[in-house]
């Protein structure tokens, strides 16, 4: 069975740092509605927290890298001049996009300076200016101090919604509902129940054939969770399923999965195993996690997180 902290470790970086900030309006506006999964980071805590910044250096994710690398394309170093930056994952047509919105203090007159020494024009689709950025990526300036940005067609779809053609974030209730309880951490994110599905089936691994997961992976309706860096390294993720059954259910099956793992591992593994708690709650299922620094500096420095965070 694969361990539940395979999952913390894959979907809290994927797709994934003071307190986050909830989700801006500008954000949410331009967030299309069939939202696939949220994560929001406030970069200020990096300076901050050695164990973040490793973190963030070792782990994060293609999809993500590619993103900062084309936002210093044009001048803007994340650590420096962001202090938020939302990225989402939405369908269109039976496609998964990602855009990203950067919330910062930008130097406007530095970053056109640059695109036009480079003779980039922009083009325009309904009254915005989109500017090619590197990586296949474009941007757009929201207003002074938010940057949109993503691929062509995700940065259509993201004014699209913001002009009201198609639905934005706001109105998909299952996510913006769950929101509250997690949008005040230092990283978080809400994800949908496909995603949500997808996300337990590879945390549970051979133990969800005996769950008959087909059949409870249904009543799985969304997640969430936030991580903080303040004292240590604290990871919660709640998992909100139809019914408290399911939630039993769920808690039961990855107690079994981790004692059992407890049995075969030592060093680091068995640390994190450890410093994880599992329980259900009403109708969420609710997985801890609790080290201090020393203790996860350790982790990332074992075969263990080298081969769940590839």
């Amino acid at each position: 069975m694969k361990l539940f902290f395979s999952a913390f470790l894959f979907f809290s970086l994927m797709g994934q740092i003071a307190a986050a900030a909830a989700l801006g309006t500008s954000a949410r506006t331009v967030i299309p509605a069939d939202v696939q999964q949220i994560i929001s980071v406030d970069y200020r805590q990096l300076s901050n927290s050695a164990v973040a910044g490793e973190l963030h250096d070792r782990a994060l994710p293609d999809n993500m890298k590619q993103f900062e690398s084309a936002l210093k394309g044009v001048g803007i170093s994340p650590d420096r001049d962001i202090d938020h930056l939302t990225f989402a994952s939405f369908r269109d047509a039976g496609q998964i996009r990602m855009m990203g919105v950067a919330e910062g203090q930008f130097a406007l007159k530095s970053i056109f300076a640059k695109l036009r020494g480079k003779k980039i024009k922009p083009s325009r689709y309904h009254q915005a200016l989109l500017y090619p950025m590197g990586n296949g990526f474009e941007m757009t300036l929201l207003d002074d101090s938010t940057m949109l940005f993503g691929d062509l067609t995700a940065l259509k779809s993201s004014i699209q919604a913001r002009d009201g053609q198609i639905r934005s974030v706001n109105a998909n209730g299952q996510l913006t509902d769950i929101m509250p309880g997690v949008d005040s951490g230092a990283v978080w994110s809400v994800l949908d129940a496909e995603g949500t599905q997808a996300m337990m089936r590879s945390a549970l691994g051979d133990a969800s054939r005996l769950a008959d997961f087909e059949t409870i992976k249904k009543r799985l309706l969304a997640s969430r969770y936030q991580m903080n860096f303040d004292q240590g390294v604290k990871f919660d993720l709640d998992v909100i399923t139809s019914d408290s059954v399911t939630a039993a259910t769920l808690s039961t099956v990855v107690k079994a999965g981790m004692l059992y793992k407890k049995m075969q591992v030592s060093g680091p593994e068995k640390a994190a195993l450890d410093s994880m708690s599992v329980e259900s709650d009403s109708d969420q299922l609710r997985f801890h996690f609790r080290a201090d620094d020393k203790k996860f500096q350790s982790l990332l420095n074992s075969e263990l997180f080298a081969a769940v965070s590839r």
